[in-house]
């Protein structure tokens, strides 16, 4: 094993809880019925594609250019402060991995500059050797091209990487890529993550595994 691949949110960060409930708030407002189970189905997509579900559980009654007004504002008036949502475990595995020459990349469906203020403010930073966004490339998961990139840009071969991920597209990801999977779980939000590797309840329990192999 020579690099691994980090998630952003549900692996590093506890974003989803937060965006899953905000969401939830702002669609009600908007006219959904549903539950907040069904905005589940947004977790791991790129925002064009959290766009275009939402679009379609709302009826087609707002444009994407609406949708993303009203998300924006939302999030605007109640920002998350994303030092105080860290992963226990996370840092501590990137500094070890780091110190024994492991490479280390984010790749996550997340915007750019998302992924970079999430990274800076919560230290991820300088154990990090690259950062990719779904929008920086032409597939996005379950298409492995954002875990192929990070493998190309950090020149290891796919078969030596592992993927830290915890939904059900990424996972799919980083098989597609031909990489070992290991899934973050997290009940609240009931993933299907029968397609990884392994599956683990802690990010201490991900790195003990992960020792073993390096």
């Amino acid at each position: 094993m020579k690099a691994v691949l980090f998630d952003m949110d549900g692996v590093l960060i506890d974003s989803e809880t937060f965006y899953m409930k905000g969401t939830y708030e702002w669609m009600k407002e908007a006219g959904f019925e549903g539950e907040i189970e069904d905005v589940f189905r947004i977790i791991g997509t790129t925002m064009v594609q959290t766009y275009e579900i939402i679009q379609k559980m709302l009826d087609f009654k707002y444009t994407i250019k609406e949708l993303e007004e009203i998300n924006e504002n939302y999030f605007r008036e109640n920002p998350l402060d994303y030092k105080n949502i860290v992963i226990p475990g996370t840092l501590d595995l990137m500094r070890h991995l780091k110190s024994k020459g492991i490479k280390l990349a984010v790749c996550s469906a997340s915007a750019k500059n998302i992924i970079d203020h999430v990274m800076e403010v919560c230290g991820f930073k300088e154990y990090l050797d690259y950062e990719v966004s779904g929008e920086e490339v032409k597939n996005s998961k379950p298409f492995p091209d954002i875990y192929l990139k990070a493998s190309e840009v950090l020149g290891v071969k796919p078969e030596k990487c592992i993927v830290i991920e915890d939904s059900r597209i990424g996972i799919e990801a980083g098989k597609n890529a031909g990489m070992f999977v290991f899934a973050y779980r997290d009940p609240k939000f009931k993933q299907d993550q029968s397609s990884a590797n392994a599956i683990y309840e802690s990010m201490e329990d991900i790195a003990n595994h992960i020792k073993t192999l390096i």
